[in-house]
């Protein structure tokens, strides 16, 4: 079943992305767009 979760980016600290995954076991890192850093970081997945 598909859980949704959120993306905390790793330079600042806010969370700006929603998604839903399957996998639970291994944490999600993504590289987006941060608008509050004006640039691409990564993001990771939170609780």
């Amino acid at each position: 079943m598909a859980e949704k979760v959120s993306l905390e980016c790793q330079d600042c600290g806010s969370r700006n992305y929603s998604t839903t995954v399957t996998n639970i076991a291994k944490r999600l890192k993504i590289k987006k767009f941060c608008g509050v850093c004006k640039k691409h970081t990564v993001h990771k997945q939170t609780k």
